[in-house]
């Protein structure tokens, strides 16, 4: 079974977890690096929940018709 935890790697590269872990015996850890630089899921999900009405704008004939020459 998969489970994330939240951890903190510090400057010197030593892991920190944000809460105590308790395994039943030794574990295979994978750890993932976010970036912090990256839009966080709030802002992910605000756009996708905006596409559909901005689809109604950019599928129009007349928004076709403008960027025509593009293709």
């Amino acid at each position: 079974m998969l489970q994330s935890f939240k951890a903190i790697l510090d400057d010197h590269g030593q892991l920190h977890l944000l809460e105590r872990v308790a395994m039943p015996r030794r574990v295979r850890v994978i750890v993932t690096i976010l970036d912090e630089t990256m839009p966080d899921r709030e802002s992910i999900e605000n756009s996708l929940l905006s596409e559909e009405s901005l689809a109604k704008e950019w599928l129009s004939p007349e928004e076709e018709e403008a960027w025509k020459h593009l293709q």
